[in-house]
């Protein structure tokens, strides 16, 4: 069954949540294919029901020891742009599409998915264009994040974020 896994980490993104349920992109993701959405929910206070998404297989939590089984397990996965879950999720080479929380100050969230955007490693968007970038993503554009180099990475994020 293809599935995607969303996850919002340890914190709190209601927004994502509802933007990934909603009617509109349930119809997108079944129309590439997809019947499963597994939901990572954290700290938010929206948990949907199971019987929420009419289109697709609907499954959340709020907290695991870990998500590597659930990123494993999907083909697609949609996160926020934390660094920890981007990095999780491109280590498990799985495609991935981060959605930035343009409401946050001082989003160095947006630094880290242009440039891992412009390096081709994942595609980006906000709540407010998710269902538009599940409709027309093209995730054959997409390359592999060099595997094991936590050095590498940790170099990349001090260079997106301006640090060095």
């Amino acid at each position: 069954m293809k599935t995607v896994f969303a996850t919002v980490g340890t914190t709190s993104f209601d927004e994502l949540i509802e933007s990934v349920t909603s009617s509109e992109a349930a119809q997108a993701l079944k129309a590439r294919g997809y019947e499963r959405l597994v939901l990572q929910v954290g700290r938010g206070s929206v948990f949907p029901a199971a019987a929420s998404c009419s289109h697709i297989t609907l499954e959340a939590f709020r907290f695991k020891d870990s998500i590597a089984e659930d990123i494993k397990q999907a083909d697609l996965v949609i996160s926020h742009a934390g660094a920890g879950s981007c990095l999780e999720a491109l280590g498990a080479g799985k495609p991935l599409l981060v959605v930035v929380n343009d409401k946050l100050m001082d989003n160095h969230q947006l630094e880290l998915a242009k440039q891992l955007h412009m390096d081709s490693h994942l595609l980006y968007c906000t709540c407010s264009t998710l269902t538009e970038t599940l409709r027309t993503m093209d995730l054959s554009v997409l390359q592999p994040f060099p595997p094991g180099q936590p050095k590498n990475f940790a170099d990349f994020l001090d260079r997106a974020l301006g640090v060095k």
